[in-house]
């Protein structure tokens, strides 16, 4: 499933060269990330709540194309591995014409409480995390 949340610059987001700091991207990824867990009504604050965290291990991003103030953004967000104890998710950042800004594989890893890496509890396996199969 591949889930779009939307955005638009902010003038705080931006540096001195007028357009958004590289930086912000991350936080671009994290918005649209939640925004995805909210949309296949995977319990975040259930999962938390029982003592585990879904931490981000690594980010492979290539920036294409400068955003600026105003810009209407599409982040997407699609699952492309799930496994016992992590998941992958790739993402993209498009102004509304279509423009590739930025692309990023998102790794993360569930983690209990005590910091150890851990399974996913069952009951948080929702079918959205889960990779479109190819046909």
């Amino acid at each position: 499933m591949k889930h779009i949340a939307q955005l638009t610059v902010r003038s705080y987001e931006c540096d001195s060269y007028g357009h958004v700091n590289n930086a912000v991207y991350l936080n671009y990824l994290e918005y649209g990330r939640m925004e995805f867990l909210h949309a296949i009504n995977f319990d975040y604050k259930g999962i938390v709540a029982a003592g585990y965290y879904l931490y981000v291990t690594h980010i492979d991003i290539y920036y294409k194309a400068s955003a600026v103030l105003d810009d209407e953004l599409l982040v997407e967000v699609e699952p492309v591995k799930l496994k016992k104890l992590s998941g992958q998710f790739h993402q993209r950042i498009l102004k509304k014409d279509g423009t590739l800004c930025a692309e990023a594989d998102v790794t993360w890893a569930c983690v209990s409480s005590g910091g150890r890496p851990s399974k996913i509890p069952d009951e948080f396996m929702v079918t959205g995390l889960f990779p479109d199969k190819e046909e």
